[in-house]
């Protein structure tokens, strides 16, 4: 079975051990990808931010005891936006169960939309980005981290089921639907190249102000043999991009 979406993250096996995963010290999300997102959200005291894939939501609970005016994350998975409830509680924010294409995006009602690692799961980016430009308010900030198109153009080399030594790059401008073989799972993501990204952002009206490839830095690992391994190939993309 195929999982598009958020709909892995109904299964629970699959849910815990996400969860475990992605909250190791040296993980990706962790040592590579957060400080990226921090660094180009730039100030966020007192904005409005709209999360769009907001998972668990802790980021949006950091966010707000950060000086955050207000959090609202968009997660299509219910058992995910359960968690995000529950690690919200008490702070001025709210969660919509939703996906993100359904959502009802509200004109020019937001400070900063955030994106983390979820924008690869989608089919059609150029109506999402317009709908994005669309609920920012006129000197908006948009910010989303992706897969790096290096690593979703070919999962050849994780279908031994063992960790990788070596990473294939290939069919890299064949965009289109990828199958990754991912915690016992099969789950759909969508590869595009670094330069769609780019060419959609711009038909939907953003300029884009900075892209980060997520360049390890030692101060983020703890494990010296783990920060060597992430220096072999980038395993994010992110951008930073304004409304005029």
């Amino acid at each position: 079975m195929n999982f598009k979406g958020s709909s892995a993250y109904e299964e629970k096996d699959f849910l815990a051990n996400y969860l475990q995963r992605r909250n190791r010290i040296d993980s990706p999300n962790n040592s590579i990808e957060k400080p990226v997102i921090f660094e180009l959200l730039g100030a966020f005291k007192k904005k409005k931010i709209l999360d769009l894939g907001c998972g668990d939501a802790l980021f949006g609970k950091e966010l707000l005891r950060a000086g955050a005016d207000y959090y609202h994350g968009v997660e299509g998975s219910l058992k995910m936006g359960s968690l995000a409830e529950q690690n919200l509680e008490g702070l001025d924010a709210r969660i919509t169960l939703t996906t993100i294409e359904s959502f009802e995006y509200p004109k020019e009602s937001y400070d900063i939309v955030a994106s983390r690692l979820a924008v690869h799961y989608l089919p059609d980016i150029e109506q999402l980005f317009k709908k994005i430009y669309h609920t920012l308010k006129t000197k908006g900030k948009f910010v989303f981290s992706v897969q790096h198109p290096l690593t979703t153009c070919s999962f050849e080399s994780k279908n031994s089921g063992e960790r990788r030594s070596n990473w294939i790059v290939d069919d890299y401008f064949e965009e289109g639907e990828r199958q990754e073989p991912w915690i016992d799972k099969i789950v759909v993501k969508y590869h595009r190249t670094t330069e769609s990204y780019f060419t959609a952002l711009r038909k939907a009206g953003f300029i884009v102000t900075d892209l980060q490839e997520g360049m390890p830095k030692q101060q983020n690992f703890e494990d010296d043999k783990e920060f060597t391994r992430r220096k072999r190939i980038p395993v994010i993309l992110a951008f930073s991009c304004s409304k005029q």
